[in-house]
């Protein structure tokens, strides 16, 4: 009786324990890797929304940046890390949707992330540098038609969403061009404050700092409505190209196997930093929208979007390996 007593008790303590490590969740720092380089919307969501959340969660969250191969990279060491809580992921379109009908093969499938909650969504924007001698959508195909050596465009990186609607865009005007990529938009934007291509299509947060300082020229929002920040900027249905809706996307996400207590708690987090009012205009700021979703929202949403842009790069008959 006694020798039960104490495997019941052994039982009872390593119970009591493993609730207590569960319950004290977060004990240590918070890393949220970003698949992309400094200086892009990844990029700025993360350090925005890890700030807030830091002491939200009383713990620091560092942001680590991981660019690369179209967020592979970043994507591959997020699932490789322990499913713990202490490891997110900054996702996007990219990473977590065009890239799965894109490449033939990847390091990563889809069931090796858990969606926590979806942080903003953004409307893309087509720049030139201001340089260019265009200023509507229409110059810019007439332009590329009559230059051949001209006809370039520049992303964040392969499989982005800035490269996808591009390559949409070509569709619809029946041209084709160049594709310039990079590790990032940063790099991107820099590469077009140097003419070294003619024109991106890229979210609105990276490019928008050079559209306000007039070192780019915003020809058009992929948005269904105009952006706020860009009230004078047509949306590409009114530039007259039509069936050319796209946002980009950024949310949290954990490598599978993190428990559901510790997802819920990062939902509730985000959720609250998304909800200050300090996050909203920021976000408002950058032509934005917060999320703060459900996990279980945000996984159907990707799915989503995960068949939205298979039926994009089937159409373009793009394929990488």
């Amino acid at each position: 009786m006694s020798f039960l007593r104490t495997v019941a008790g052994g039982v009872l303590a390593t119970m009591i324990l493993a609730g207590s490590a569960s319950a004290a969740w977060p004990e240590k720092p918070v890393t949220i890797i970003v698949p992309a380089a400094p200086g892009g919307t990844t990029d700025i969501v993360a350090r925005l929304v890890g700030e807030k959340m830091s002491k939200i969660l009383g713990q620091t969250v560092v942001v680590e940046n991981k660019a690369g191969a179209a967020g592979i990279i970043g994507s591959q060491a997020l699932v490789r890390s322990k499913p713990d809580g202490y490891t997110l992921g900054m996702g996007n379109v990219g990473p977590n949707a065009i890239n799965y009908s894109l490449y033939k093969t990847l390091p990563y499938k889809k069931e090796d992330f858990k969606p926590i909650t979806l942080v903003i969504s953004v409307p893309n924007v087509l720049v030139v540098n201001s340089e260019t001698p265009v200023k509507s959508v229409s110059e810019l195909v007439a332009y590329l038609a009559a230059n051949e050596d001209r006809r370039t465009f520049g992303s964040s990186g392969k499989g982005q969403s800035p490269h996808l609607s591009a390559e949409m865009f070509l569709q619809r005007i029946k041209q084709t061009a160049q594709h310039v990529p990079y590790k990032g938009a940063g790099p991107a934007v820099s590469g077009l404050l140097g003419n070294q291509y003619t024109f991106m299509i890229d979210n609105l947060p990276s490019s928008l700092p050079s559209i306000q300082s007039g070192k780019f020229r915003a020809l058009a929002v992929t948005g269904e409505q105009r952006s706020e920040q860009l009230p004078d900027v047509p949306t590409m249905k009114e530039a007259g190209i039509d069936n050319m809706v796209v946002n980009a996307w950024f949310g949290l996400v954990a490598p599978a196997g993190t428990p559901d207590d510790i997802v819920g708690q990062l939902q509730q987090a985000a959720k609250q930093a998304l909800q200050s009012d300090d996050i909203i205009a920021r976000f408002k700021s950058l032509g934005g929208t917060p999320g703060g979703n459900t996990p279980a929202a945000f996984a159907t949403f990707i799915n989503d979007q995960q068949h939205l842009w298979a039926d994009t790069v089937h159409a373009a008959n793009l394929q990488m390996q």
